[in-house]
């Protein structure tokens, strides 16, 4: 079923997407990743521009996301959760206990185990990090509904798949399943376009 969806974007560039947005570090993704927990994709975005916009067109630094008053981050879309989140990412970023070469060092359980330390991050957040930070290669985001939905659509499931049951079908996409998961977020955003 995914071989199908491979063969019809014989040039597809899982990481193209990127250039629609400022160039990420670690904590430009985390961010990213923060700003886009629960929300949709035009939510999202729609956040970032202003964000962007309050930076000269680019993501803040951890020190700048300190410097600038909690209001001002709630205002341009973030909830109050996720600017307390946002914040202590940006703390110890800024300390030095969080740091994109230690995290690099790290393997993806370790990085999860983490992240998650933090109030505010779960499993999803992490696994977007490492693919769109890390560029890890084995990672599927079992609890985002998107990915969820394309899945059922793809594989001709009669009701959305469960977390477990797309752990399951990733299974067959080993070593692989960053790249299985481009394809299909790719699919679903074509479907979106197209309806």
């Amino acid at each position: 079923m995914l071989r199908q969806l491979i063969n019809t974007r014989p040039d597809f560039n899982p990481r193209a997407w990127l250039s629609e947005f400022p160039p990420m570090d670690s904590f430009g993704a985390i961010l990213f990743q923060i700003a886009g927990q629960q929300l949709s994709i035009q939510s999202t975005r729609s956040i970032l521009r202003r964000l962007q916009g309050m930076f000269g067109g680019r993501f803040p630094s951890p020190d700048e996301v300190l410097s600038t008053a909690p209001e001002s981050l709630f205002n341009a879309g973030f909830s109050r959760r996720k600017v307390a989140t946002l914040r202590e990412v940006a703390s110890q970023f800024s300390r030095g206990s969080l740091s994109a070469e230690a995290l690099r060092s790290m393997s993806d359980q370790e990085v999860e185990t983490r992240l998650t330390s933090i109030k505010g991050i779960g499993p999803w957040t992490v696994q977007g990090f490492l693919i769109i930070a890390l560029d890890r290669p084995d990672v599927v985001l079992p609890g985002d509904l998107a990915l969820r939905k394309i899945i059922q659509k793809v594989y001709r499931l009669r009701r959305l798949p469960t977390q477990t049951e797309v752990l399951n079908i990733a299974e067959r996409w080993k070593p692989y399943r960053s790249l299985a998961t481009s394809y299909l977020f790719q699919a679903a955003f074509d479907v979106k376009s197209s309806s």
